[in-house]
């Protein structure tokens, strides 16, 4: 059974109509309910319906005996840090992430600091759905503090993080909840740092806060005006980064994951580095050739934390930007992966173009291929029982999000759309050659277990 109202980076839709008010004090009675009152740490993003879901959770996690100390606007990583640091029972973070500024959501913690696993999700929704809030007696209501959570969590980077080397760096806040943090924890090292749309504006003016090669096309061209050697850019609640090179270019994605994945194992002299079924092979191989170990998990950063505490893992991530530092706490977080991309350099001596480089690229192609909705779940289970068939070369199967086979030329990963009647097929390959090959292969097999 899955979740219905988590998705894969917690729940979230349009503010008013699927975010309510009354959804958010639904949340915050539940999480009070369940541990009993306990205390909830909340904060938001930039978003203006924040303060509204904000008054609605506290309320809700008051009501049912709970104590709630707001942290205000600030990224997602504080409030799961503030969580395990305070000693709390659960946290959330008000935030739709990248998407546009009429979306909100709430991204749920545990004590651990890190996102509600599968089995802490289905538990949550079943308090939700039978309505079965434990309310406290008027004189045992829950109180409200409300604390600065960017201050310690600046002191903990300082503390934490070794950076020596002046540099020119640029960054791009997107006018979301970095601009809270970004400032101050860059400031704590000797860097000359150039910072543009650093004021929190939940219109997003600019630009739907997501760094991607285009958006971080106006970060290059700030980067090149002020010779800037290296940037990043945040996504709204500033739990991913992306890096930028000197030539004012957003750097491989893949790329960087890689030499940093392989960076971490190597300097901890082995260990177990965490990503997903759609990550390039370029992180096993970064990974194995510095003594580690990979182990892949379904797309979303939920999975990817609850797999990394299992298996103690040293590193984790998503190329999407969304890297978690085990060392520092179990929720991603794009401030401190940019500073953790620093200390890998000046460590390493490189420049991030030399760090990168250090990282294989190889060919990728995606296709997609028409299913019904009903016929989706047995022709998934058709493929992960008859590829045989077609692939006589598989050195390995995951089934942990679609399926996914790896054999010497490189991999497929056959998924079902869960938004459309489709069958998607992602290919990577040693050589373009191999690319073809596999994707042939693939949607062959595709095609005869829908017959």
């Amino acid at each position: 059974m899955k979740p219905r109202l988590f998705g894969s980076s917690g729940i979230r839709g349009l503010a008013n109509i699927e975010i309510t008010f009354t959804l958010s004090q639904r949340v915050g009675a539940a999480l009070a309910t369940q541990h009993e009152g306990g205390t909830t740490i909340i904060g938001r993003d930039a978003r203006t319906t924040g303060p509204m879901l904000e008054a609605a959770l506290t309320s809700g996690v008051n009501a049912a005996g709970g104590d709630v100390v707001q942290v205000g606007l600030v990224p997602t990583p504080v409030v799961a840090w503030m969580i395990r640091e305070s000693g709390s029972e659960s946290g959330v973070a008000i935030t739709a992430s990248h998407n546009p500024p009429q979306y909100n959501g709430m991204k749920v913690f545990n004590g651990d600091g890190m996102s509600l696993t599968f089995k802490e999700q289905l538990r949550l929704e079943e308090l939700l759905e039978n309505m079965q809030y434990k309310w406290a007696e008027w004189d045992h209501v829950g109180t409200v503090e409300e604390i600065d959570g960017i201050e310690p969590y600046v002191d903990m980077l300082g503390e934490s993080i070794e950076i020596e080397k002046a540099r020119t760096v640029g960054l791009d806040c997107f006018c979301g909840a970095t601009s809270t943090l970004a400032p101050s924890a860059f400031a704590e090292f000797p860097l000359n740092t150039k910072i543009i749309n650093a004021v929190p504006d939940g219109k997003f003016p600019a630009g739907n806060p997501e760094p991607t090669e285009e958006s971080l096309q106006r970060l290059g061209e700030y980067m090149r005006a002020t010779g800037s050697e290296i940037g990043f850019g945040f996504d709204g609640d500033g739990d991913r980064m992306m890096p930028v090179g000197a030539n004012g270019v957003m750097v491989n994605p893949d790329q960087a994951l890689a030499a940093y994945a392989g960076y971490v194992v190597e300097r901890n002299n082995g260990g177990t580095v965490v990503t997903h079924v759609g990550t390039s092979m370029n992180v096993d191989d970064m990974v194995k050739e510095a003594g580690g170990k990979i182990v892949r998990t379904p797309v979303g950063d939920a999975f990817i934390t609850e797999v990394m505490m299992k298996h103690k893992a040293v590193f984790g991530g998503e190329p999407v930007g969304a890297w978690v530092f085990p060392e520092h706490h179990m929720c991603p977080a794009g401030v401190l992966g940019a500073l953790k991309v620093l200390e890998a350099l000046d460590y390493l001596d490189q420049s991030l173009e030399e760090f990168i480089e250090s990282a294989p690229t190889y060919p990728l192609d995606r296709a997609k291929m028409e299913c019904p909705n009903q016929s989706k779940a047995p022709v998934m289970s058709a493929i992960g029982s008859k590829y045989r068939a077609v692939f006589k070369d598989v050195e390995s199967v995951s089934t942990v999000d679609g399926v996914r086979l790896e054999t010497p030329m490189g991999w497929t990963l056959i998924r079902a759309s869960g938004t459309e009647p489709l069958i998607r097929i992602t290919v990577e390959g040693r050589t373009r050659l191999d690319v073809e090959k596999i994707m042939d292969k693939s949607k062959q097999l595709v095609k005869q277990v829908m017959k």
